[in-house]
C-alpha cells in the first residue's frame, strides 16, 4: 500500500515551486489563483525572495502548502495514495490531496492558521527546543516535573522529540535534559511555542474558520497528528484538525501505525526530504521516495 506524506514548516527554500510553475500549465494556473486569493504575490517570494521573507509564518505556511498540493495535482494519475498523513501544517496539504478540502478552502484555512499563530506568538514569549538522544519517556518526565509551561510538541522519530512552551521553562528544560544525557537540547529559531497551550488563542480563532468550511469524505484514510490512526469521517477530521494546534504532533506513532496497517512505501510530496529521513529513522526497512515531475 502506498502512503503519501506532506511536510510542515521548516521545509521551505527560496526557489521552491519554480520548476512546477515553468513546466506544468496546471501549476501555473493554481499558483496564479493563489496570488489572487492571498492578495499578494506569494510566488515572487517563493521563487525570488530572501530566506528572511520566506521564513515569515504568514508566508511559510501557505508556501509549503502550495508546493505540496500543486505537486500532487501535477502528478495527476500517478498520484494514487492508499493513505495520507501530514506533519503539522502538512495535514492541510494531505486533506486537499485526498479530496476532503477544496484547493481554495485549504489555502484560506492555512492562511488564517498562519496569521492566527503569528498573533498568538506575539501575545506571550514562547519557543521550542529540539531534544536529541533521549527516550521519549525521559523528556516527558522532565516536562511533567517543570509543569504546564513546557510540553512535548513533535514526536519526530525515536531519539528526536521537540518540546514547546514558555521561554524560561524551555531554557530550564534544556539544562535538565542536558544533565540527563541528551546529545543536544537546542532552542530552535521559531516564532513561538507551536503545539502547546500558548497556541490556545489561535486554536479558538481557527476553530471558527474550520467549522464554517465544507469538509468532504476522504478518498483514502488520513492518519492525523492527534489520533495517529486512520480517520475517514469528515466530522472527526475537523475536530482533530482543531485540536492539532495545541496538541503534540505524533509523527513517530503515526508512521508506525501506517506500517502496521499495510504501508509498503512512503512518498514525500513537497519541498525537501525531511519526512523521508524521519520515516527511515522510525523504520530502517521502510521504502521512501520523493515526488518529482
Amino acid at each position: 500500500m502506498k502512503a503519501y506524506v506532506f511536510p510542515g514548516q521548516g521545509a521551505q527554500f527560496v526557489g521552491m515551486g519554480k520548476d512546477l510553475y515553468d513546466n506544468a500549465p496546471i501549476a501555473k494556473e493554481l499558483f496564479d489563483r493563489a496570488n489572487e486569493i492571498l492578495g499578494f504575490s506569494i510566488t515572487d517570494i517563493m521563487f525570488e525572495g530572501t530566506p528572511e521573507q520566506l521564513k515569515e509564518t504568514k508566508v511559510t505556511q501557505p508556501a509549503i502548502f502550495l508546493h505540496s498540493v500543486i505537486l500532487s495535482k501535477v502528478l495527476g494519475n500517478d498520484f494514487k495514495p492508499d493513505m495520507v498523513a501530514g506533519h503539522s501544517l502538512g495535514e492541510f496539504s494531505a486533506l486537499v490531496a485526498n479530496g476532503v478540502l477544496a484547493f481554495e478552502d485549504g489555502l484560506n484555512l492555512v492562511s488564517q492558521r498562519a496569521i492566527a499563530m503569528q498573533k498568538a506568538c506575539e501575545l506571550s514569549a514562547s519557543t521550542m527546543a529540539a531534544v536529541l538522544g533521549l527516550d521519549d519517556a525521559v523528556v516527558e518526565a522532565v516536562c511533567n516535573e517543570i509543569g504546564a509551561e513546557v510540553v512535548p510538541a513533535n514526536y519526530n522519530c525515536p531519539g528526536q522529540l521537540v518540546i514547546s512552551g514558555g521561554v524560561d521553562a524551555i531554557t530550564k528544560a534544556c539544562e535538565i535534559l542536558t544533565e540527563k544525557g541528551a546529545r543536544r537540547a537546542l532552542v530552535l529559531p521559531v516564532g513561538g511555542g507551536f503545539h502547546s497551550p500558548y497556541m490556545e488563542p489561535a486554536k479558538t480563532e481557527l476553530a471558527a474558520a474550520i467549522k464554517a468550511t465544507t469538509f468532504n469524505e476522504p478518498t483514502c484514510p488520513i492518519y492525523q497528528n492527534v489520533t495517529t490512526t486512520a480517520v475517514t469521517s469528515a466530522a472527526e477530521i475537523k475536530e482533530n484538525l482543531i485540536a492539532q494546534l495545541t496538541a503534540p504532533v505524533k509523527w513517530t506513532q503515526s508512521v508506525k501505525q501506517m506500517i502496521t496497517d499495510g504501508a509498503t512505501s512512503f512518498t514525500e510530496v513537497g519541498p525537501g526530504k525531511v519526512l523521508q529521513g524521519l520515516v527511515k529513522k522510525i523504520d530502517r526497512s521502510a521504502v521512501t521516495f520523493g515526488a518529482t515531475l
